[in-house]
């Protein structure tokens, strides 16, 4: 089982993909919680030059309260992580968490079909991509 969701633009730019990722998100339901752009983090700390990597915390406030009613510590798996990373070869791949596989270390069959929904979502959004 893979743990994520993937697609691959090659002739899409790095901000423009964001751009089409949020908004297909909205279209779900999700919004951008949090950002991090892995480059410009590496270099601050580290001094090493890395490629475009931004780090999407996408949020769908209704399903996350849902899980957080079902399994108080599910926080540590909040919000659904979206990345958008440039190849060397100038390719734009967009990939999702896939819910169901991060979720089957949690011990708790009631997030089972929550999940399950959070991923047909996400599954969406990339396809809409």
């Amino acid at each position: 089982m893979s743990y994520y969701l993937s697609k691959t633009f090659k002739n899409t730019g790095f901000d423009e993909a964001i751009e089409k990722v949020t908004e297909e998100l909205k279209k779900e339901g999700f919004g951008i919680i949090t950002q991090i752009d892995m480059q410009d983090t590496l270099k601050k700390k580290i001094d090493v030059d890395f490629r475009q990597y931004k780090i999407l915390g996408a949020c769908n406030p209704h399903f996350a309260f849902k899980a957080l009613q079902n399994e108080d510590k599910i926080g540590t798996m909040l919000p659904c992580n979206v990345i958008v990373q440039e190849h060397n070869n100038g390719d734009v791949e967009i990939s999702a968490v896939d819910p169901v596989a991060s979720m089957t270390a949690v011990k708790n069959h009631d997030l089972g079909g929550l999940a399950a929904e959070v991923a047909e979502k996400l599954k969406r959004v990339v396809d809409g991509l």
